[in-house]
């Protein structure tokens, strides 16, 4: 194999690609990126089995053929290369030289006969939304899944596609975040559960806007995202998720309105005052035009009022900061809902056209004097 590629646009696909090299491994042909010629084209692969990434790159093929290489030495030297042109050959016994201006590199590589190709994906079931619209919803829902393997399809998120809407759901046993997105055309119904890790690495990879689609094909075992010059694949975790129909038709007998902004402010304060193995919940106070915001810890105390709009009940009730902030980050809205039902219900948090809902559950606490 031979090829000329620009330092750049190699380099692009090495950092696309490098989120799905195996860092942990017995098998050390999952600790390369595949670099393969052929067709007139470059295209760059890594796969640890549980998810694979294809991208496909710029560049001049002189021979064809395909070498593995060593992922963390491949992707840091090129890294350190002036921004130039780079050759790369590797020989039949897959030694490699890299070349760029006055510089010569060799490195030994491993047969690209021996690396685990992709799985091939049925392109039956699928829909297509923005790639702005897929990383709104994943970085909008991530943060609410658990990192505990014990509990496998906690660690992932339900991708539900029932009467042309899409549902995204996420949650951790404290918490639920919900992200609806309607879709267009006639699409099948669909209910899988997708890897946190895979989602958060797609997130990172797509660059595009609203105008640049993202098609994502779904089968049993695996679900692919098509984009730009990038495919990924990955393996969908088995099981059936919590069923959460019941827990979102909950009643309310207090509902606040609040600017989003202020009230994120306010519980960021707060944090100061938390040390990492002194947790302690906010309390929110709420009355007729004004909630209270109380925090007392070791470190100190605080107390601070926000104006409000209340429909309801008077209701004081905990919360866990940390989780409040997580939800408050990813709204856009300028002003909140914020519906409650009393001291040990879990409280939602939802705009008026349910685009999204974040469900968190209150914490006991001790009244603040």
């Amino acid at each position: 194999m031979k090829i000329s590629i620009r330092k750049s646009n190699l380099l692009q696909g090495i950092n696309i690609v490098s989120k799905a090299v195996s860092n942990k491994t017995t098998h050390p042909i999952l600790s390369c990126i595949l670099v393969e010629a052929a067709g007139g084209v470059i295209k760059l692969t890594a796969n640890d089995m549980e998810i694979g990434i294809e991208s496909y790159v710029d560049g001049t093929v002189i021979e064809e053929g395909k070498v593995a290489l060593e992922a963390k030495l491949f992707s840091d030297f090129i890294r350190k290369l002036p921004d130039s042109d780079i050759t790369i050959e590797s020989d039949k016994d897959s030694k490699t030289l890299i070349k760029c201006e006055r510089l010569e590199f060799n490195i030994p590589g491993k047969s690209g006969e021996d690396f685990s190709n992709l799985p091939v994906v049925s392109k039956d079931k699928f829909i297509t939304i923005s790639q702005f619209a897929l990383r709104d919803v994943i970085n909008q829902t991530i943060f609410s899944i658990s990192d505990n393997e014990n509990n496998k399809l906690m660690t992932g998120e339900l991708f539900e596609v029932s009467n042309n809407k899409l549902s995204v759901v996420s949650l951790d046993g404290h918490r639920i975040s919900i992200r609806y997105i309607e879709l267009k055309g006639d699409n099948s119904d669909i209910k899988v559960v997708v890897p946190g890790k895979s989602l958060s690495d797609i997130s990172k990879i797509m660059n595009g806007g609203v105008d640049d689609p993202v098609n994502i094909y779904f089968t049993d075992n695996n679900i692919l995202f098509e984009f730009d010059n990038t495919t990924v694949v990955s393996r969908l975790i088995e099981g059936e998720y919590l069923k959460i129909d019941n827990i979102l038709s909950a009643d309310y007998e207090t509902k606040v309105k609040i600017n989003k902004r202020e009230f994120l402010s306010c519980i960021d304060r707060s944090t100061l005052l938390v040390k990492e193995a002194d947790k302690k919940p906010i309390i929110l106070d709420i009355k007729d035009d004004v909630m209270e915001l109380k925090m007392n810890s070791i470190v100190g105390s605080l107390d601070e009022e926000i104006d409000i709009v209340k429909n309801g009940k008077d209701l004081m009730i905990g919360f866990d900061p940390k989780f409040l902030i997580d939800a408050l980050k990813v709204i856009d809205d300028e002003d909140i809902e914020i519906k409650l039902l009393n001291p040990k219900a879990p409280c939602f948090i939802k705009d008026e056209q349910e685009s999204y809902i974040y469900l968190i559950l209150p914490v006991t606490f001790s009244t603040v004097a």
